[in-house]
């Protein structure tokens, strides 16, 4: 994949695997959690046992939605820049880096265009000090 404007593609960097599995378990346990609220449901045929089954029937969707809107945060980093979802630099164009305190990376813009990259990003370390390589 290539930006015309960025040139070639050097490092891409996705939601981190520990964020992933920590998703998986908790859509995985909400589910089982679930199913077991319907049989007790199912068996004793309290309501209280259908509001606990639809109670994590919701976490476990919210959990499945998020995930996939996670699959959206995706770091290019290219030999002339840098795009994360809609926002693209090119090394001349960036201003400053910001590490935040709870670990996200904001990049900033000439013209003041700011975007914020999530601690979720698999080897942000590695990432921040490859953009810092290369500000000017």
């Amino acid at each position: 994949m290539e930006r015309p404007s960025l040139g070639k593609l050097i490092a891409v960097h996705a939601v981190s695997p520990a964020s992933q599995q920590r998703a998986a378990v908790v859509a995985g346990l909400s589910f089982l959690f679930f199913l077991a609220m319907m049989l007790a449901f199912y068996v004793r045929g309290q309501f209280g046992y259908f509001l606990l089954s639809t109670a994590f029937l919701i976490v476990f969707a919210f959990t499945m939605i998020g995930w996939w809107m996670q699959r959206r945060n995706v770091v290019e980093v290219f030999d002339r820049g840098v795009a994360f979802r809609k926002f693209t630099a090119a090394w001349e164009d960036l201003a400053a880096i910001e590490r935040g305190p709870e670990g996200s990376i904001t990049l900033s813009k000439r013209n003041n265009d700011t975007v914020t990259i999530p601690k979720t990003i698999h080897a942000s370390d590695s990432l921040e000090a490859h953009i810092r390589r290369n500000l000017q």
